[in-house]
């Protein structure tokens, strides 16, 4: 393939599907809660209409038994030309009950009738026929929402050739709707037709509620009579608290002492409903391999105060509960009982904003404390539409296939799209809503392969990345239907690869115009999290426990939402080293300063009087500004005015995407690519290991060289007044004195003209070498002096 053609084949393109009407779908359920029919502006006009035929098994009534067996075990069969959907089976009973559902895309239809079999399970052999229902497909009648549900009514079985009725009756609804109809989602469906079994359950379209989220503050504060086993020497105690997986200790106490203090602050990730308990344990270091347990405490979460705003949280003494071996015959283990005791100021904090997963994509601000919610300020609607020119992700009796989902994730609320079978141009065409709290956040939407079908034999295995897309609300125009096809791109071991395109049509609707704009000057967090601000350790351990604690209970849902598909979602290894991003965040660097640079080489080519005629006008402009220094505020605001007027032409058309070139994705060395997969510990051999660490110390030797320049020249600037240079800093004050002394008694306007010219003066008045001033700020010391 062209390189060109390459490049712009990972651009953004402008669709045009076919969608909906407006059709109003009463409520809706969000991520905050019920959205009303009045507030959601619309619901299903963001994707294409599909057409299926609804067939609602309820139950049966008096069912014949077999005249052998004196028993029945009866299910449903429905059948629609080729496609077959069946119901659970009940052993021995004649008034079963299945309340089950079956939809069949009217694309794929090719049959006049519709046929609903009672069938009578048989362990060995054909399974026998009870009765049956035909329909006539022209007489179906149509249901689109507002419409209430169709009816269940009682139909009379009959025989195998319909001439006459037999015994037992089944109760159906059968109706033609569209994916808008409320029982889609939990329906048999005709796409996925080939899975059996627990299969059938992971590809059912689903909407998941991530848990709760709340801060555990632990204030180890100290500690009273700690005995340890040897009388002899004084305890050097620590406190280890333990929730869940997470393990935090305190200090070691500076002084050895039976009653040490800390006052330590250990913070956990914990999620609602809670299920861990607060486990403390006081231990002594006897050596650097041997701890000894001292007292232990186990707290249930849900006794602490829950604290919303910044009030203190008072403290509490708790006893310590210590198990020892006694001196009993058999050297039996039996509990002690003691006066310890440890001092503690525990809390949980829900006026912090919800902890999100993702380390720079924030797509949820607020409080998990409900006092503390908001109204929402928008609206936002997702219509995932279909994938085009997927690649095959596995093998399938020696043919490559992908079963292909979309999982996307917007504050608390993510929503998993049915799975697709045995398709490279999946069609999904399904739409979700989220309440917005905050513009400046972010959605993701992820493509994955189903490999946990059951029938195919890899049921073990992860889904398979396809790709993900993000996009920030606050690049939306209100009110406004972006369709695009974004590409779905991964980067592999062998480099930048496109594993297909994604059709999405995006809606953000302003409820609150108001209300936008105050948050834009509003905090993006509660006034605790300001108060009592987290470092940056804490901040990276609770984002790493948060992802597993949200993993693990989205893994318990029906269908699991898997554990390789949050972390892909929520970027769990943003934060490992990668060559390829550190040269991406330099770059960025670089182009962010890429302005003021070309604004100081104008600066100079003006000084040098490279275009004699721009000089000139510098000069002018310069000479008005001195005359009347009180426009000098309002031409640069005038300025800025303007360039953002002229700006407007130039603004984005479509939301930003995932850039290639900015990420350095499209040139990355293969070895940086492979470093870049490789686990953590390394599994490299040794050689591989150490050239890359010898690599690593080279760019870190360069970064290290830049801080120290950094470094010196802000010591440098401490070394004027700081007498470390007696003779610079004296050369120093006599030059601050005289300066006041000219300010003071010669006008200001006379002594930035002076200045103004000087700078601006012709190159021939010029000298190559350094100022005055460059040579006696290089000449000042630094600390570097003082490095080992």
């Amino acid at each position: 393939m062209n390189p060109l053609d390459a490049k712009e084949d990972f651009k953004l393109k402008d669709t045009k599907p076919q969608l909906g009407e407006r059709w109003p779908h009463g409520g809706l359920r969000s991520g905050g809660g019920w959205i009303s029919s009045d507030r959601a502006t619309s619901t299903y006009d963001l994707v294409e209409q599909m057409f299926y035929l609804y067939v609602r098994v309820e139950k049966a009534r008096d069912l014949p038994t077999n005249p052998v067996t004196g028993n029945l075990d009866p299910y449903v069969e429905v059948k629609v030309g080729n496609y077959r959907g069946r119901t659970k089976h009940f052993e021995k009973k004649t008034n079963p009950e299945w309340k089950q559902v079956f939809a069949f895309s009217k694309d794929k239809i090719q049959s006049s009738v519709l046929e609903v079999f009672v069938r009578d399970r048989e362990m060995v052999g054909r399974d026998d026929y009870v009765g049956k229902v035909v329909f006539d497909m022209h007489e179906v009648p149509t249901r689109v929402p507002p419409d209430s549900p169709l009816a269940p009514q009682w139909y009379r079985l009959e025989d195998r050739h319909g001439d006459s009725k037999v015994k037992g009756e089944v109760m159906l609804a059968v109706w033609m709707g569209t994916q808008a109809d409320e029982a889609f989602p939990e329906a048999w469906n005709s796409d996925a037709a080939s899975v059996q079994g627990e299969g059938v359950y992971s590809v059912r379209s689903k909407v998941y509620v991530s848990p709760k989220l709340w801060y555990l503050r632990v204030n180890v504060i100290e500690a009273q009579d700690m005995e340890p086993q040897d009388k002899t020497q004084l305890p050097q105690v620590f406190v280890k608290a333990q929730v869940g997986n997470q393990v935090l200790k305190t200090k070691l106490c500076p002084i050895r002492t039976n009653n040490p203090t800390w006052n330590e602050d250990l913070i956990f990730a914990a999620a609602e409903p809670f299920e861990d308990q607060l486990y403390l344990t006081v231990e002594n270091k006897m050596s650097s391999a041997k701890d000894e347990v001292m007292g232990r405490l186990i707290l249930p979460l849900h006794i602490f105060e829950r604290r919303l705003d910044h009030r203190p949280v008072h403290s509490k003494w708790f006893n310590l509960e210590k198990f020892g071996f006694g001196a009993l015959e058999g050297d039996k283990r039996h509990e002690l009982k003691f006066s310890s005791r440890i001092h503690l100021r525990v809390c949980l904090e829900g006026a912090y904003h919800v902890l999100d997963e993702s380390t720079m994509y924030i797509s949820d601000q607020r409080p998990t404390a409900r006092q503390l919610w908001k109204n929402p300020i928008g609206i936002l609607e997702v219509g995932i539409l279909s994938a085009q020119g997927l690649l095959p992700m596995k093998k399938n009796d020696s043919k490559g296939t992908t079963d292909s989902y979309c999982v996307a994730k917007y504050g608390l609320k993510w929503v998993r799209t049915r799975t697709i079978l045995d398709n490279f141009n999946p069609k999904w065409n399904e739409q979700y809503t989220w309440e917005v709290y905050d513009p400046c956040t972010v959605i993701t939407i992820g493509v994955f392969d189903n490999c946990h079908l059951g029938g195919n034999g890899s049921g073990a295995k992860g889904d398979s990345r396809i790709g993900k897309v993000r996009i920030r609300l606050s690049t939306l125009e209100t009110d406004r239907i972006y369709t695009h096809s974004y590409p779905l791109l991964v980067l592999q071991p062998s480099g930048l690869k496109k594993m297909g395109e994604l059709q999405l049509a995006v809606r953000f609707t302003c409820l609150s115009l108001a209300n936008m704009i105050y948050l834009y000057g509003h905090p993006l967090l509660p006034k605790m999290h300001y108060l009592h601000p987290f470092t940056v350790n804490q901040l990276d351990s609770l984002r790493y426990q948060a992802m597993n604690i949200v993993a693990v209970r989205l893994g318990r849902a029906e269908p699991p939402l898997r554990k390789e598909v949050v972390e892909y979602m929520l970027d769990v290894d943003s934060h490992m080293w990668s060559m390829r991003r550190s040269k991406a965040n330099f770059f960025r660097i670089v182009s962010l300063f890429s302005g003021a640079i070309s604004m100081s080489k104008w600066l100079g080519e003006v000084c040098q009087w490279k275009n004699p005629v721009t000089t000139v006008l510098v000069h002018v402009l310069f000479f008005i500004l001195i005359c009347y220094p009180e426009l000098i505020l309002p031409t640069i605001f005038l300025y800025m005015f303007l360039i953002g007027i002229w700006n407007y032409r130039f603004r984005p058309r479509h939301p930003p995407h995932m850039d290639t070139k900015l990420s350095c994705a499209e040139v990355v060395h293969p070895d940086e690519l492979d470093e870049e997969f490789d686990t953590f510990p390394t599994s490299k051999q040794q050689d591989v290991a150490r050239m890359r660490y010898d690599r690593l110390r080279s760019v870190a030797g360069r970064i290290q060289t830049v801080v120290g320049d950094m470094a010196t020249q802000g010591e440098r600037f401490q070394a004027l007044l700081s007498w470390r240079d007696p003779r610079a800093t004296s050369l120093f004050v006599i030059f601050c004195f005289i300066a006041a002394v000219v300010l003071y008694i010669t006008p200001f306007r006379i002594i930035v003209l002076i200045a103004g010219l000087f700078w601006l003066r012709h190159p021939r008045f010029r000298s190559k070498l350094p100022s005055i001033p460059s040579n006696f700020f290089r000449r000042l010391p630094s600390r570097a002096d003082s490095l080992l």
